[in-house]
């Protein structure tokens, strides 16, 4: 077996895509709820903790539209790939690279970004797989 041949089987796939929709609504929730505080203690604006609520929410109805699919599609699922992977990078980004972002918002950033590229690596063997190949 070779690194080509790793797939993730769409049963699995389908757990990752309802933990990937699962984390982002709590996130969301977070992000919309306590806007102000997390603001303060991540040294970041306001808007930007807010914006990120409101887009992980839309990200939220594609990622569970997709786990509740037999087949997920295989355009939904690498435009979630692509969107965990521009997410994950724009948080090192911030997080490292942002004008006054606390050791707080360091960690937190950093950590988001930890799991969103896992998961973005899950949904990839899992768009790899034959079966979706197949459903194409």
């Amino acid at each position: 077996m070779t690194l080509a041949d790793l797939h993730l089987p769409t049963p699995w796939l389908r757990r990752v895509l309802a933990l990937d929709a699962a984390s982002g609504a709590a996130l969301a929730l977070l992000h919309l709820l306590l806007a102000g505080s997390l603001a303060g203690w991540f040294g970041l604006s306001e808007g930007l903790v807010s914006a990120a609520g409101w887009a992980l929410l839309a990200y939220v109805l594609l990622a569970g539209l997709l786990a509740r699919q037999a087949q997920p599609s295989r355009g939904g699922l690498m435009l979630l790939i692509v969107g965990n992977l521009l997410w994950g990078l724009a948080c090192l980004a911030l997080a490292w690279g942002g004008p006054g972002v606390t050791a707080l918002g360091q960690a937190y950033l950093t950590v988001m970004a930890v799991a969103v590229l896992a998961l973005a690596d899950l949904e990839f063997l899992g768009w790899r797989a034959p079966a979706l190949r197949l459903a194409a």
